[in-house]
Order: C-alpha cells, then structure tokens, then sequence
C-alpha cells in the first residue's frame, strides 16, 4: 500500500507558506465577503509564519486588494476571456501585483505564483495562469500606464483614474465632487487617490495618560512611534501590535484614526449655553468615540446607544476606565427623540455610512460598495437627525459626523435637514476644530471636511449645530 497522501502529485513541490495564506485570504475576501483585517491575523497566526513572512504576507494581501482594480484593467490585455473562476483571478492578481508592484524578478513571480494555483488549483488552471503571467510581465509598469491611457484617451478620465488608481468609477466621481465642493480642485483628486493607496499608520489616542508616557509605554514594548500630525492627543505606532502595549490594554489608550479623534474633540469643544451634563452618543459602535467623550469631559455622564447588540459589547469593552459615568443602551437611535425629548445638552450622530472615507485602513471596502448604498443611506441619516433633535434641549448643540467625504452623505444631508428650520444655527466647525488640531484647517465653509492627502487622517466629516 502507498504511503503517499492522498492529494500527492507528481512532481509537486510544496508553495511558498506565506503566498499560500494570501491566497487562503483574499479568496475568504472574494467569495465569502470577508474582512482581511479580521481573517489575515488568524491565518497567520494558524500558519505559524515567522516575523519576516508575516510582514510578507500582509503587505502582499493588503496591497493586492487595494489595487486589484488596476491589475484586472491589465489582465483584461493579457487574456481572451473574462470568465475565469474566482481562485484563478485571484492568483492572477496576486502574481501581476508581485510582478509591477513589488518588481518581483518574473521567474521567481511567475513560478511561485504557478506552483501555488498547482496545488491549491490544478495543473489546468496553472497552465493558463502561467500564459498569462508571461504577458504581463512583456511590458514594464510605465507602459502598462500608457496602455490604460490609450483605453480612455486622457489621463485625467474617470475610467483612466479609476483603473489606475484602483477606485470604483462612481467613488472617483464622488471624491472629485466633494473636493470641489470644499474648495480644491480636480487637480488635487490624484493626490486623494494616491493617499488611499498608501498604508495607513496605526494611531492610539491618549484619552487618560499623558503622551510621553504612551511613548515610553510602547519603547518599553519595543516598538516604534511618533507624534501624531493633526491632534497632540495621537501617537502614530511604526508597526507592532498595539495590543501588546500597556495602555491599550488598560483601556487608558486606544485604537482611533487622528480624524476621529479630532471630530470627538470638536464637539466636546463646541460652545453651548447653560448646563452641560448629559451627552447622548447616539451610534456608539464600536465605543472609540464615547470612551474618548469620556476622557474629555470628567463631569459629564455619556449615554452610549447602539442598534446592535455585538456592536454595544465592543463600546463596553472600550470604555473599561469610565465605565461608572457612561450608561449604555441597546436600541434604534431614531426612537430616542419621541422618547426623551429635549432632554441631552449634547448628542452626537457618528452615522452610518458608506465608509468611502476610510479606504486607506480598509482595503476591500471599495469593492463592496456601490453608488446607491448612499442614497439608502441617506433615508436613516435624516432619521437620526430628526431623532437627535429633538432629543437636544434648546441652547445645545448636535453634531453629525460621516467617516465619508460623499456630498449626499453630508452637506445634502445637512441641507436637507436645515431646511426651514428656524431653530438651527450653524457653528463654524472648522474654527472650533482648529482650536484643538496641531494644524490650522479652517476655511472651506462652516462644515469640516478632513483628506487624506492633507491631514493624514480618514476623510471624517463634522457638522455642529446649535439649537435655539
């Protein structure tokens, strides 16, 4: 009897761990929507990679994802067919990425690459991938750039843009009508997109241990960091795992984006008259917002609400520190204002959105959105803003804040909500923001509309309104 086993070939050779779990990954992304950040960790973890090919394997699944809208738009010249099995274009994606992006010597690319859909695939499959890995690899990346500008004529086309910066036609459309709307120009679209591509850094808040000692904290680790760039209330980790560091763990520092930092710090700021006591948050998931609502503001008691229950287990987690002033609730916010009104001198809506905002730390969200989620969107905005008014006691003030630079998730949302309503007045966001950033952001409106490219943060939106 053989001792082979039973899925031995001949001639097959082992593929490279690391390349094995990419695959593993961005098939898991592919055909059951999962989401890399969660499923990545585990995979290597399971696979027991060393440190070298961890980094390896992270920086080949996330950097694939982001920009597997440019390797399809070069694979469509490199093959006469378009229906190919999901597992073969993935390996087509991973192998073109190693192939342009990492510059990849084409033997080592091109062989790993067929060995990997060998095993995992077939021998026919391998075959067809390795045809087609070899055309690519003819042309260099400048000219597979020309090529994408022969398809649409110009450079500065939606359909150009898109297939080369890797972004759905409708985002493109959606970040050039809101960066006009708030004053830059078209030309500055490249520089959005560009700054989406690039790997976020994770940044940590100091909500109750003074900057220094989080850096200390994170030395005494082994791990590296620096300031942040727009709040003096962010470190910025050069890798690591933040979970391994103290304050984190504590619950005295935490996992936050610089932009949403900044927009809990605003409307902390924001000036109210009379009594300022109770503050309602009224989308509390994951709890990052209302544990640093907390930590700003040691006399105010936070009530936390959240539609759904795994969501509100995350804000309890988070808010370990300040748990004994914050109550949480488990509820739909739109109840909230016929129930309690007038009863919060404070009420944020961090509302639900596209997230379009966040393409940097979340590589396959643009694919798993389309033009009309926000226009579905929209209906429950409105709703949540009807609810938080009236909610809010005259002389308070509400604050609505979208991870997205869409214009019909905020300023027409804002708009709308406006409209002859004699009670609402405007504050300038961008002057009360400024207060607490390290840079100077004002202008473009009374709304703040944070990028990328120039603040270094997701494109987090704030609007704050006062009630008469």
């Amino acid at each position: 009897m053989s001792d082979r086993p039973g899925n031995w070939r001949p001639g097959r050779q082992s593929s490279d761990p690391a390349r094995t779990v990419v695959f593993e990954v961005l098939m898991d992304v592919e055909v059951n929507g999962a989401y890399a950040n969660i499923v990545l960790p585990r995979a290597i973890r399971s696979a027991r990679l060393n440190r070298q090919d961890a980094a390896y394997a992270t920086n080949l699944a996330y950097s694939t994802l982001r920009m597997q809208g440019r390797w399809d738009a070069i694979l469509t010249h490199c093959m006469n067919r378009s229906d190919i099995d999901p597992d073969v274009r993935v390996l087509l994606r991973m192998g073109t990425h190693q192939l342009l992006e990492f510059r990849t010597p084409p033997h080592a690319a091109i062989n790993e690459t067929v060995m990997l859909a060998r095993n995992e695939v077939g021998t026919g499959a391998s075959g067809f991938i390795n045809a087609v890995l070899r055309r690519v690899s003819e042309r260099t990346p400048k000219e597979w750039q020309e090529q994408l500008k022969k398809d649409h004529g110009k450079v500065n086309t939606v359909g150009f843009l898109s297939d080369w910066f890797s972004h759905p036609r409708w985002i493109v459309r959606a970040l050039s009508e809101s960066l006009r709307a708030h004053g830059r120009t078209h030309k500055d679209l490249v520089s959005v997109l560009r700054a989406h591509n690039e790997p976020a850094m994770v940044a940590l808040v100091a909500r109750d241990i003074p900057v220094e000692e989080l850096r200390a904290d994170i030395d005494r680790g082994h791990m590296i960091s620096e300031p942040g760039h727009l709040v003096d209330s962010a470190v910025l980790l050069e890798g690591g795992d933040p979970g391994r560091v103290f304050a984190v763990k504590d619950g005295y520092a935490g996992i936050q984006d610089e932009g949403s930092q900044l927009v809990a710090r605003a409307f902390a700021s924001a000036p109210i008259e009379g009594p300022d006591e109770a503050w309602l948050d009224m989308c509390s998931g994951p709890g990052g917002k209302t544990a640093t609502l907390a930590a700003l503001n040691p006399t105010a008691t936070i009530f936390a609400n959240e539609v759904h229950q795994h969501r509100l287990d995350l804000v309890a987690n988070a808010i370990g520190p300040w748990s004994d002033r914050i109550n949480l609730r488990l509820g739909d916010g739109r109840e909230i204002g016929p129930e309690e009104p007038g009863r919060y001198d404070r009420v944020l809506i961090d509302a639900p959105c596209t997230g379009i905002g966040a393409l940097r730390r979340r590589p396959e969200a643009r694919w798993n959105k389309e033009a009309s989620d926000a226009f579905d969107l929209v209906k429950l905005q409105l709703s949540l803003l009807e609810s938080g008014w009236e909610a809010l006691r005259s002389g308070g003030v509400l604050g609505y804040s979208t991870c997205s630079p869409h214009l019909a998730e905020t300023t027409a949302v804002m708009e709308t909500f406006l409209a002859g309503r004699e009670d609402a007045v405007v504050l300038n966001a961008n002057e009360i923001a400024t207060q607490e950033a390290v840079l100077d952001i004002r202008g473009g409106g009374n709304y703040l509309q944070l990028w990328p490219d120039q603040h270094k943060s997701d494109s987090m939106f704030l609007a704050l309104i006062k009630k008469r």
